[in-house]
């Protein structure tokens, strides 16, 4: 039979439920008693919120939204929309202030600036990445908006790429910050929202967005997480939504910025990659020529050796026997990886 798009079919309730009853366990198994889980509007977040809500019930999960200077007014309004859907407690929390005074924003526009020394007040910007199709290097360009909406594209040396990532990566960790205060004060477990694209190819902050105590959809395609959306009725301005990074002041779809295709057929070219399939299966399943897929395989696993260190624990010189007994292990003295500890309370 030929490869399709539909392997990566499920049942809605039976995933819906299965998850919820690992949520029940693990919040038992931390000692936790309800959840917490920061909500952009994205279908991750919401999809985890309402799976949360399954598992709980509405009154013992509290929803956060954390805007920022670069957020998109429309994430504050999805996030609000799906707190009323679910009848849960809702939020605002501003990190705009917070991250202005660490600096984030000026340390941000100074490396823009070591690129376009005319930017300033009123420009806009953001990063990408050439189409995989393409078959070029993975290599990011910046773009900025003048205030007359004409855009200037240019490759980003490699300083001035990680120092604007740097400055990115304190909204998150800014954002983790906050939930788990909420956290600590109500004596619940923050729930992480990666699906198996984000958690596989490591697009993730460090300590950011990867940091959390529960993560319910990691093993989920981003398809089986729209599935699961729409199933379980999710409003259809959520369900509807284009993924974005929402952390740019030019609107950014997460494939300009890492994918580097549509997250239909990447999903399909991870899918073929973790079951061995041969690239020209996957070709015409998604319908594109056979060297689409090769470079995506490619990518997949620089993608995979690049991230690695995002997937780990701090190393120890020394194991700590007293506190490590009866958590999962690896190799002698390996990192753990990000996560070991959530998978020995059961999770899925």
């Amino acid at each position: 039979m030929a490869l399709s798009p539909r392997v990566l079919d499920l049942d809605v309730v039976a995933t819906a439920d299965a998850i919820a009853a690992q949520l029940r366990a693990q919040v038992q198994a931390l000692k936790r008693r309800g959840f917490v889980v920061g909500v952009s509007g994205g279908i991750d977040s919401s999809v985890c919120a309402t799976l949360a809500v399954r598992a709980l019930g509405p009154k013992n999960v509290f929803l956060i939204t954390m805007p920022e200077a670069d957020s998109s007014g429309r994430s504050e309004q999805l996030g609000r929309q799906l707190a009323a859907h679910l009848g849960a407690e809702v939020v605002k929390e501003d990190l705009e202030p917070s991250l202005r005074a660490l600096g984030c924003y000026t340390r941000r526009d100074a490396a823009v600036k070591r690129v376009f020394p005319e930017y300033g007040p009123g420009w806009k910007m953001k990063i990408v990445l050439p189409d995989v199709a393409e078959g070029q290097l993975s290599f990011y360009s910046l773009v900025v908006e003048t205030p007359s909406g004409e855009r200037k594209q240019q490759r980003l040396p490699v300083h001035e790429y990680l120092e604007i990532v740097a400055c990115t990566n304190m909204k998150q960790r800014s954002r983790t910050l906050m939930e788990y205060f909420h956290a600590d004060r109500l004596n619940y477990a923050v729930v992480g929202t990666p699906n198996r694209l984000e958690y596989d190819q490591g697009f993730f902050v460090k300590y950011g967005d990867s940091a959390a105590d529960v993560k319910p959809i990691a093993h989920l395609y981003k398809t089986q997480v729209y599935a699961l959306a729409h199933g379980l009725g999710l409003p259809h301005d959520i369900c509807s939504s284009t993924p974005t990074t929402d952390t740019y002041s030019l609107s950014q779809g997460q494939d300009e910025f890492y994918w580097r295709l549509p997250y239909p057929k990447m999903d399909m070219c991870l899918y073929g990659k973790n079951h061995g399939l041969a690239a020209a299966d996957v070709a015409a399943a998604i319908e594109v020529p056979v060297a689409v897929v090769e470079n995506a395989y490619r990518d997949i696993e620089q993608k995979r050796r690049t991230t690695r260190y995002l997937q780990l624990y701090p190393v120890l010189a020394e194991r700590v026997d007293e506190i490590e007994h009866g958590l999962p292990t690896g190799e002698a003295g390996a990192p753990l990886p990000m996560g070991a500890t959530v998978r020995h309370h059961r999770a899925l």
